[in-house]
């Protein structure tokens, strides 16, 4: 097999802090992995800044000046995470044969890229980084996170427990993952829907070296929902199943309410009927806001607009940088 290129793709969004620290370890990765042969020397390391507030962008070009090996892309606005990932992934594809994409801050760990790599090299495509523990974690950042992958599994969201972003994908992969047009994308559960032979390669994560976490409670549970309502229709056939049961509650108490009628036995009160008319308002209430959320989606999808816009390119020479 010829050596491959690799590009390891990293979105950053207001990483000022912790970018220098972090980009020299991803050099040396880079630099043990051409030294072992297990890749081309013409492999690069891909920032795209998502739009950030601050000096990332700077600090981006200033090390593409510094080492070849650095290149960045950087984005007209911030579009999110799953965006600016995608922004690399299609910018890497036809200009190296196998990407990893990794995060800027540092908590996953960079030496699993060398097993990621020799793994491609057995004839796999796909590579999936996991958590082997979550030891680190409070009890309460631990249940949250198993239980949305959880969630997302149970909703029908084909994703890997434990596996965020970090994974190795061939260019055959993101080729044919290129013909995916969603505008809505939750790139862990969309990759394992193209196929193609994969495994996965288990690390433990470490504390983010500096910064500022960008994925609090808050924007976890929407995550979640964005790849649930992105992936799959199951919340909708659960609205109809409840949209079943209570109907079928609805007619046996009607059958009820007549019998005690027929026989003279009817109470007047307005607690019972207070309380199924609350029911029955929440849970239509609940119901359109899930349809609402599908046909929001709908209406995003049909208008087309691009998912990502790029604005400069550090090794395009035609850019202004």
């Amino acid at each position: 097999m010829q050596t491959p290129v690799l590009y390891i793709v990293i979105p950053c969004y207001n990483e000022e802090a912790v970018l220098p620290i972090t980009a020299p370890l991803f050099l040396e990765e880079l630099t043990l992995l051409k030294t072992e042969k297990l890749i081309s020397d013409d492999s690069r390391i891909m920032f795209v800044n998502d739009g950030s507030k601050d000096k990332t962008w700077e600090i981006i070009t200033d090390l593409s000046k510094q080492d070849k090996s650095y290149v960045g892309v950087c984005l007209s606005r911030n579009r999110g995470h799953q965006n600016a990932l995608l922004c690399g992934l299609m910018e890497a594809k036809d200009l190296a044969d196998i990407t990893i994409s990794i995060d800027c801050d540092g908590q996953d760990d960079i030496k699993a890229m060398t097993e990621m790599v020799k793994e491609y090299h057995t004839g796999c495509e796909v590579v999936y980084g996991v958590r082997s523990k979550r030891d680190t974690d409070t009890f309460f950042k631990r249940f949250t996170a198993e239980s949305f992958y959880r969630l997302l599994n149970s909703m029908g969201a084909e994703v890997v427990f434990n596996h965020a972003d970090y994974r190795l994908v061939s260019s055959r992969v993101l080729k044919e993952f290129s013909n995916f047009k969603e505008v809505n994308i939750f790139l862990r559960g969309m990759i394992p829907m193209v196929g193609f032979k994969s495994t996965s390669v288990y690390y433990e994560r470490h504390e983010r070296i500096a910064g500022e976490s960008h994925y609090p409670l808050r924007k976890m549970l929407a995550l979640a929902f964005d790849g649930i309502t992105s992936l799959s229709i199951k919340p909708i056939r659960i609205i109809t199943g409840i949209g079943i049961f209570v109907s079928l509650l609805s007619f046996i108490f009607i059958i009820y309410t007549l019998i005690r009628y027929f026989t003279g036995n009817t109470v007047e009160g307005w607690a019972s009927t207070s309380s199924i008319i609350c029911f029955l308002c929440g849970v239509q209430i609940l119901s359109l806001g899930i349809i609402g959320e599908y046909i929001g989606k709908i209406y995003l999808e049909t208008k087309g607009r691009p998912r990502f816009i790029v604005s400069e390119r550090t090794y395009d020479e035609d850019s202004d940088c």
